[in-house]
């Protein structure tokens, strides 16, 4: 009999705390109440995330600097990959510009025939001014031929083998060019020097010379074709106790950076010395 009278006893209990629980969320007691437990369950929360990211970096950090390590790496080959491709098509650019310049220049000059050539090579001395090219007696190359680029005059073959040869450019110091100043009407003398100065010399006191004046070659002497751009006067210099004034040039031509010339191939220099030679 005692369990039948234990449930009812129960219900009333339960009865009664659901109607004090509803009384109190009622009259907004249990607010506080959820407020502070839920407060407690997010800062708990909190903790443990925070504990928890912290051993995960700290377990991870090894594997993961690894593979930053080798990302890194892979991003600096190919950086430099792609510097490496900018460089040579930075080059192909220019040598393409170059190759329509001196195309253009040989339709301006249809008189002369030309054969392209690469600079493969500079004379090591810093008193010799000599370029090497990659064209040679098998490619029709002939001693004393006129070499240009785009701009004007280099200078001529001073040397040939099967496949290369030797250019002395008109800056070297025993280099000798017969030209003529277009504006002034005059011939002169120019030559090189071991410093790679250009000067005129054997020009007469009565021409009269400008700064800015042309300079082209003259085709006296036979060494070079008439006509070809050589530079412009810089400076003048004329004393009236000497019998030849001075000039010195500014070439058109950047030695420096020379990688593709033009050698005329159908100029043949003549030798006029023993011509020019009066002894009995």
């Amino acid at each position: 009999m005692k369990p039948f009278r234990s449930r009812p006893l129960e219900s009333t209990v339960v009865a009664l705390v659901l109607i004090g629980v509803l009384a109190l969320a009622f009259g907004g007691y249990l607010g506080v109440f959820s407020r502070g437990l839920t407060r407690s369950l997010v800062n708990a929360q909190t903790w443990v995330a925070v504990r928890y990211v912290a051993v995960r970096d700290f377990v991870t950090a090894p594997r993961d600097m690894a593979a930053l390590q080798q990302r890194n790496a892979a991003l600096e080959a190919e950086v430099a990959r792609l510097q490496t491709q900018v460089i040579e098509l930075e080059q192909k650019v220019a040598q393409t510009e170059i190759l329509a310049a001196l195309v253009d220049f040989a339709r301006a000059n249809p008189e002369n025939t030309y054969r392209a050539a690469l600079v493969i090579g500079r004379d090591p001395s810093p008193f010799l001014r000599y370029v090497i090219i990659n064209r040679g007696s098998n490619d029709g190359i002939r001693r004393g031929m006129p070499v240009v680029s785009d701009k004007g005059l280099v200078g001529r073959v001073d040397a040939v083998i099967a496949d290369a040869a030797r250019v002395q450019l008109i800056t070297d110091a025993d280099s000798v060019v017969s030209v003529h100043l277009q504006n002034a009407n005059a011939d002169a003398m120019l030559r090189g020097s071991l410093t790679g100065d250009l000067t005129l010399d054997m020009l007469s006191q009565d021409a009269n010379v400008e700064i800015g004046d042309v300079v082209l070659t003259s085709g006296l002497g036979g060494n070079y074709p008439p006509d070809l751009l050589v530079g412009q006067v810089v400076s003048v210099r004329q004393l009236d106790y000497e019998i030849f004034q001075t000039a010195v040039v500014q070439p058109v031509v950047d030695f420096n950076r020379l990688q593709i010339v033009l050698v005329i191939t159908n100029f043949r220099p003549v030798d006029i010395t023993p011509l020019l030679d009066t002894t009995p």
